[in-house]
């Protein structure tokens, strides 16, 4: 479960740089930048339902302050 979840991060993390990527190259005048970010937007809710989904199943449980 924590493999899935790092990978869903570390996807998010590199449609957010490549996004960056692309506003620096096409200054302004394509549309790859809003592609990125609406990738990463969609990455973003799909590991947010994800992890409510684990947690209505059962699959993970809360951890406490030790």
């Amino acid at each position: 479960m924590k493999i899935v979840v790092v990978a869903g991060l570390i996807a998010i993390i590199t449609a957010l740089f490549s996004a960056l990527v692309f506003l620096y190259r096409d200054r302004g005048h394509g549309t790859r930048m809003v592609k990125a970010l609406t990738i990463r937007v969609g990455l973003s809710i799909s590991l947010i339902a994800f992890l409510l989904l684990s947690y209505w199943m059962g699959w993970i449980t809360p951890q406490g302050l030790r």
